[in-house]
């Protein structure tokens, strides 16, 4: 067992990445979610791709129509257990 690692429950990702997994498991297209949102695929590309920045008021516009919190898209990391301890 010395040459095993305990798995991680956690995993990082950026702000892109979460946007790119919460389309994913609606099974939405960038295509689709450039229609729902009015935003265009280039740039929801570009965003995914972390070379967009998310901004605030794109982040209210995906988060309704990805069905989720702003928050969930804007601080991925955010880890609440670890805030209420404190």
């Amino acid at each position: 067992m010395k040459n095993y690692r305990k798995a991680k429950t956690t995993v990082e990702v950026s702000v892109g990445e979460s946007v790119r997994i919460i389309r994913e498991l609606q099974e939405l297209s960038q295509s689709n979610l450039a229609q729902l949102t009015g935003i265009p695929q280039s740039t929801i590309s570009g965003i995914e791709n972390n070379r967009i920045n998310l901004g605030v008021e794109r982040a209210k516009v995906l988060a309704r129509a990805l069905k989720c919190h702003p928050a969930v898209l804007v601080f991925p990391g955010w880890k609440l257990k670890d805030q209420i301890a404190a």
